[in-house]
This record gives C-alpha cells, structure tokens and sequence, in this order.
C-alpha cells in the first residue's frame, strides 16, 4: 500500500525546509499528493536536481511554479551541497537512496506492491552539480533494477545551464559562488584544485579520461539516462549567452549531438540572464518552455 511505504518516507525527518515538504534524507525533500493524478496530461512526479550550493530558498521559485502548473504531481527535490566535490562516489549513492524510496513508494519503478498506473515524470536539472546527481541516480537505478526499462512510463527532461566541460577555471569560480564563507571558500578552493590536478595527471598517466565533468558530457548523451528515459524522451535545453559559468556554445554542441543521434532536443537561448537565472529574467518565456516539452512527452505517451 502507498499510505505504508509513505510512512517510512516520513519517519526519517519531521523538518520542512521547504513549505509543504518533508526531509526524507541529507538535502532530499518530498511533497508527496495523496490523491493519485488521473489527468494523464500533466506529470504525476516532478523530480528537481539543485544546482551546486542551492539551498532550499534558492529552489522554492521553481517548486512553487511546479505546485501551479501541476497541482496534483508530486515533487522530489534533491540539492547539490558543495561537499559534491570532495565526496566519495559511495557516499553519494548513499545520500541518493532515498529518492529511489521515494520513487517506489510513488510506484514508479518495480518495487514489492504493483503500480497502480504508469509513472509520469517530468525531471528538472539546473548545471552540472544537478547533472553529476543525476547521473548518478541513473547509474544506481541501473545496478538495482538493470537496463529494462519503465513499461508505459511517460518522461521529459529539462536541463537548465548544462552540460558544460568545465574546466579548472570555470569550477573554482562556481565553488566561489557557492561558498559565501571566506574562509570555507579558501579551504575548498584548495582542496578542488587538488583533486582536479591528481585527476588531470592520471589523466595524462593512464590514458583514460579522468575529469568528472568531461566524462559528465558523454553520459548525458546517453538516451536512457534515467531508465523511464528513451531515445524519444523530449529534451529542453536552456541556456543563456550571457552565463559566465557555463559556455553556451558548449551546451549547443551538446544539445546538436544529441539531436544527431535520434533525439528530441529543444532548445531556449536567452541573452541576458545569468546562469541558473532564466526563470527569473523571463518568467513567461521560461515556463511556456517547460510547459510545451512536457505536452510532447504526454502526447507521444497518448499516441495522439
């Protein structure tokens, strides 16, 4: 039953840091509809991957437009804390688990009481902090439940200022801007230029590509990053010229290449807004966007 796999959800965290959401693990935060969504026009889950140093007010612009759009899906926001860039592959994985509870518990994936309709899942990810949590996730959904896919699921993806490379220069600056404490930004600050200077050099040692953000760019070409995702799972890129984090010609060249293997790419080019801040400059602009991939994503699900 729904209510009995929510009231494991619940008994990790009574805070809400978020209004109308509860804490189900270390900067993951549910808000959970009792009612199922039975307009198969509009995302039953609307799954959100912070950008790096997003505190929960950062977010709320974005989680409050979802609840008006979508009144009745619920929402899974998972922020990116700057420990991101230190931390073990394992102890990020364990950070994430309980969006898979969650996802279960929304009957969204296989899990032990059978789904009472397809998962309708509309995944937001803002840069490449939001991008590395979601490729993970996808590599950890792979390893529990293999390369199958979701039957009958419905999906879109938007990616707000991702991907990008991103070289030395450009992730020291992101950690300044993460970081408001001077001397936390000093001590981070070292540590991210020797992790990227060890990495860069077995890099150069071993062959093989060793820069995360690199190799960040090539699994986001893959169609099933998320296994309810396929080759025809619309792709709304934005982005702006005037970001200083992320280059905007990369994220063309990302988004071209997708689109010369097969997928369905869309594309928003804003021209003053800074990075992660389109929705604010172009409020409209930005949710008519979102809005219009998602009604690809249920019409090719209807058939239409």
């Amino acid at each position: 039953m729904i209510a009995g796999r929510f009231a494991i959800v619940r008994s990790l965290s009574t805070a809400r840091p978020l209004e109308g959401f509860r804490t189900i693990g270390t900067g993951i935060y549910l808000r959970d509809n009792h009612e199922q969504c039975q307009d198969t026009r509009s995302p039953n889950v609307v799954l959100i991957f912070g950008w790096l140093g997003a505190h929960p007010r950062h977010l709320r612009n974005y989680t409050s437009a979802y609840a008006k759009l979508y009144p009745k899906a619920s929402q899974i926001v998972v922020q990116c804390n700057t420990d991101l860039l230190w931390t073990t592959r394992s102890a990020r994985s364990r950070k994430l688990k309980p969006v898979i509870d969650a996802l279960e518990a929304l009957h969204c994936l296989p899990s032990s009481s059978p789904a009472q309709q397809p998962a309708r899942i509309l995944t937001h990810v803002f840069s490449n902090g939001g991008s590395l949590q979601m490729t993970l996730l996808g590599h950890m959904l792979q390893q529990k439940y293999g390369s199958a896919p979701v039957l009958g699921s419905a999906g879109a993806l938007v990616l707000d200022s991702c991907p990008a490379t991103g070289d030395l220069k450009s992730v020291k600056l992101a950690a300044r801007t993460a970081i408001r404490n001077p001397i936390a930004r000093h001590i981070v600050l070292a540590i991210v230029h020797t992790i990227y200077s060890v990495r860069f050099g077995l890099s150069l040692l071993l062959g093989k590509q060793m820069i995360v953000l690199e190799n960040l760019q090539i699994e986001m070409w893959n169609p099933r990053i998320l296994s309810w995702m396929g080759l025809h799972t619309p792709r709304l890129y934005l982005f702006s010229r005037n970001d200083k984090l992320i280059s905007w010609q990369e994220v063309t060249r990302h988004a071209e290449i997708a689109k010369e293997r097969g997928m369905d790419v869309r594309c928003e080019l804003f021209e003053e807004s800074a990075h992660v801040a389109h929705a604010r400059v172009e409020p409209e602009r930005y949710w008519s966007s979102v809005q219009k991939v998602w009604a690809v994503a249920a019409k090719e699900k209807r058939g239409d």
